[in-house]
């Protein structure tokens, strides 16, 4: 048995994960499914099983751009972030810089800027976007937003 110096096994290794993986820098950076689409909320479902709706669909929206940008309305509030894809439905969101009026009363802004970061994949089923949070703590379901309201 002849050993390889540590440091060829290493490079073999790496050389090895970037020829098996199909993810572009595309794919990373905001291409992919979702680059170039654009989302209202329909309901979020939490961890414990209940549904919160939004009063308006068009108040709680997201485009995600290709280049990795999302633009984002949170009721009352509008911002951008950016956004990556590390893997076949794995999402990520980074900071959010948002507006900060104060929305009325059963408003979801503070909820959904609260779950923000803990956004880990999607899943893409029936025409609609699932936004699903980590450690089982609930899933945003979107529709595509109609052509003409972005």
């Amino acid at each position: 048995m002849t050993l390889l110096p540590s440091s060829l096994l290493l490079s073999g290794f790496v050389l090895g994960c970037a020829t098996t993986t199909d993810m572009s820098r595309e794919d990373v950076l905001g291409g992919g499914p979702l680059g170039g689409t654009s989302w209202r909320l329909v309901e979020f479902e939490g961890g414990d099983g209940a549904v919160l709706m939004p009063d308006d669909r068009e108040k709680y929206t997201i485009v995600f751009e290709t280049d990795g940008r999302v633009s984002v309305r949170v009721d009352c509030n509008r911002g951008s972030g950016p956004w990556r894809s590390d893997g076949p439905n794995h999402l990520m969101f980074g900071p959010l810089a948002l507006t900060r009026a104060m929305c009325p009363p059963g408003s979801m802004h503070d909820q959904i800027v609260r779950n923000w970061e803990y956004v880990r994949s999607y899943v893409l089923e029936g025409g609609h976007l699932f936004l699903s949070l980590m450690a089982d703590g609930g899933i945003y379901e979107y529709e595509p937003m109609p052509s003409g309201t972005d």
